[in-house]
């Protein structure tokens, strides 16, 4: 489907937010653009102002430092993500979901705060996020303000996010970093596709941290959980965390299923 629409480049933030607030409701931020031309194509979403925001100055900061861990710009592809050396030595959950995600090709062009501000419930980044207790900076004309990314999915293709606001960067704290962690999600094909359910599992000093996507209307994060408890207490934890749905590509009960199976694998391999 042709969709006609005015295309703005704006290189500092300022400028950024003028053209929001120009726009409007009718604005839509292009990142990456995985999802927003995917949907334009599709007739989902019919913009008439695309916000290109890869030439803002500052978004696209990838760091790291000892007090404050990591930063990740709103532009920062995944693949640049995964294969930085900092973040592969001390975050190494982050890499597992990344490279879950969709194929090498698209992760060149798929940015890390696209993919939650999607909100999908199938978001591959927001399990690693979660079970990392990542912080996200919201900006807009009036200022900055730091939500829990616990808080920031209110719902399927739903956050918080106001009119006039963007992500600016996600801040991934330094508190669960260095901790053994591994991904699994089910698919209907081998190879990428969307997720039917997916589980992260985060290990470190004594601690389980589990996140579940594809299983509620957001990705879950579950409750904390002694390394000593049995794989069933574990499981079980997770299953009770979840809400999940019958649809076209799998049963409620499934789901339940696969959430179990998931999280005893991943306690074997961490």
């Amino acid at each position: 489907m042709l969709c006609e629409f005015d295309y703005l480049a704006p290189r500092t933030m300022p400028e950024l937010f003028d053209a929001l607030a120009a726009g409007g409701p009718d604005a839509r931020i292009l990142a990456g653009g995985t999802d927003l031309l995917v949907n334009v194509r599709a007739g989902l979403v019919t913009p008439k102002c695309v916000i290109d925001i890869k030439k803002v100055s500052g978004l696209d900061g990838l760091s790291f430092d000892a007090k404050n861990g990591l930063a990740i710009g709103a532009a920062v592809t995944v693949n640049q993500l995964a294969e930085e050396p900092v973040v592969r030595e001390k975050y190494g959950l982050l890499v597992a979901c990344a490279e879950s995600l969709a194929s090498y090709q698209l992760r060149n062009r798929a940015t890390v705060v696209g993919n939650i501000v999607n909100a999908s419930p199938c978001a591959d980044m927001a399990p690693a996020l979660l079970c990392y207790d990542a912080q996200v900076v919201i900006a807009s004309r009036q200022g900055s303000r730091t939500v829990p990314i616990r808080e920031f999915f209110t719902g399927v293709k739903k956050t918080v996010l106001a009119q006039g606001e963007i992500v600016e960067k996600i801040l991934v704290p330094l508190t669960h970093a260095g901790g053994s962690g591994a991904y699994e999600k089910l698919k209907r094909i081998k190879g990428h596709d969307l997720g039917i359910v997916g589980v992260a599992l985060l290990k470190k000093d004594g601690l389980v941290r589990m996140a579940v996507s594809s299983a509620a209307p957001t990705p879950i994060l579950v409750r904390d959980c002694k390394a000593g408890e049995s794989a069933d207490t574990l499981a079980q934890a997770a299953l009770q965390a979840v809400k999940p749905i019958d649809d076209v590509r799998s049963s409620k009960e499934y789901r339940e299923f696969m959430v179990q199976v998931y999280v005893k694998r991943l306690l074997e391999r961490v």
